[in-house]
């Protein structure tokens, strides 16, 4: 006989609690200190680049060829950690990148800068669509948007708490001998490797394992998502070899790049761009930096749960990209500073907003290891705008000397970005098991 309808009600509520307080907030640290890693180069250029000589096209060369590392190495690592289990390869990747991250302290020029950065990708590849890929064997197609968004709100956090820390640090500029840039490495390296330990020990790798969880909350669970992956299999039996020839992947993987032109555009640009905007020091502009992406991260829970409630994806990642357009095209001509800064806002949610719903998509037609390529194609061809935007905006700059030519190259994707979004409405494979397409 099956349970009454609100009690299994009740334990899903209870079982999907007791996976978010378990989860959530740990992968959302862990996301914070690894973004902060990747992007904290950007505070980092307020000295560094006048330190070591390097132009803006240089530096955006630099702080783009991470993702270059990152693209190439990111399906063989989530393979990995498909068969390896999530536990063991997430503390593997938090500890090298770690490591990896406060060496950048050594650097010396343009090619101790490049070599680094390019090592740090490989280092880092294979963790946020592992990430994604551990969610999906934990929160069902229901709540995943949801519990996707929470943990990606550590992008705009990461810029809210590592905004004023780099700041901060920056201003140890002279201390023992170490350049401001220095100290910034060093001390933003270290959380990232001492988590790395802690994961080890402390994730679970599927249900079945969680001892955290009563029997019966690891047996809804285990047999809920078992039942989600049999009807998605039934419909679309993909192994991996075919998920990563799928039409349907590649076009979510461009809809991810063009979008993430805006992401990388802004969070490796902001800092200098708001130095631009105003005289102020460099702990005011991490202090500054930190509002829009407050604005980001209210905007992501707000437009995850909204998805999830009406179970739309495709029109609202088309919506956030629109709004960060429009967002990247008045900053570029507005002078003041700060309605530039409101209009960097409006950027910000636009940009960050996307995820959750546009990461709530792959798991609807991919499951298992055809789940974890997938998954990891979209954010390799994502990965790859982390290397176009820093780069572009860098050469526009050093041949215009002002950052609105680039400020409108971000506006663009964004808009291309939006009007991909809208044509997967047509795909018969995003719309999940149960529901007329």
């Amino acid at each position: 006989m099956l349970p009454p309808l609100s009690l299994t009600a009740t334990l899903e509520e209870q079982t999907t609690r007791a996976v978010t307080r378990r989860l959530v907030p740990f992968l959302f640290l862990l996301y914070v200190v690894c973004f902060l890693d990747r992007v904290n180069v950007g505070f980092a250029a307020l000295q560094m680049n006048r330190d070591l000589g390097l132009s803006a096209a240089a530096y955006g060369l630099g702080a783009g060829i991470l993702f270059l590392g990152y693209a190439l190495f990111e399906i063989p690592s989530n393979v990995i950690l498909a068969r390896m289990g999530a536990r063991r390869w997430i503390a593997r990747i938090a500890i090298t990148w770690g490591l990896l991250s406060s060496a950048m302290m050594f650097v010396t020029g343009p090619k101790s800068f490049y070599a680094l950065r390019f090592l740090l990708g490989v280092a880092e590849a294979g963790f946020f669509p592992g990430i994604i890929f551990y969610l999906g064997t934990w929160f069902p197609a229901a709540r995943r948007a949801w519990a996707i968004s929470w943990f990606m709100t550590a992008i705009p956090m990461s810029a809210v708490i590592g905004g004023p820390v780099s700041g901060a640090l920056l201003s140890l500029n002279g201390r023992l001998g170490l350049a401001g840039w220095q100290w910034l490495f060093l001390l933003e390296g270290l959380p990232s490797v001492l988590l790395g330990v802690v994961a080890f020990f402390y994730l679970t790798d599927r249900p079945a394992d969680a001892r955290w969880l009563t029997l019966e909350q690891s047996e809804w669970l285990s047999d809920t998502l078992r039942s989600e992956q049999e009807r998605n299999a039934d419909r679309h039996a993909f192994g991996l070899r075919r998920a990563l020839s799928l039409g349907i992947v590649w076009q979510l993987g461009l809809v991810y790049a063009l979008g993430g032109i805006g992401t990388y555009g802004l969070a490796l640009w902001l800092p200098q761009i708001v130095k631009g905007l105003s005289d102020v020091s460099d702990f005011q502009v991490g202090v500054i930096t930190a509002a829009p992406s407050i604005v980001g991260v209210v905007a992501m829970v707000f437009v995850a749960r909204h998805s999830d409630r009406t179970g739309e994806r495709s029109v609202h990642v088309a919506a956030c990209g629109l709004a960060a357009a429009v967002g990247f095209l008045a900053s570029a001509y507005l002078d003041t500073p700060l309605y530039a800064l409101i209009a960097l806002g409006l950027a910000a949610a636009g940009v960050n907003a996307r995820f959750g719903p546009f990461w709530a998509m792959p798991p609807v037609f991919l499951s298992n290891e055809a789940a974890a390529g997938g998954i990891a194609l979209i954010n390799s061809l994502g990965a790859i705008s982390g290397f176009v935007a820093p780069y572009a905006v860098g050469l526009v700059r050093d041949m215009t000397g002002s950052f609105r030519g680039g400020l409108i190259f971000l506006a663009l994707a964004m808009a291309a970005s939006s009007v991909l979004a809208l044509r997967l409405r047509r795909s018969s494979l995003l719309t999940p098991a149960g529901q007329s397409a």
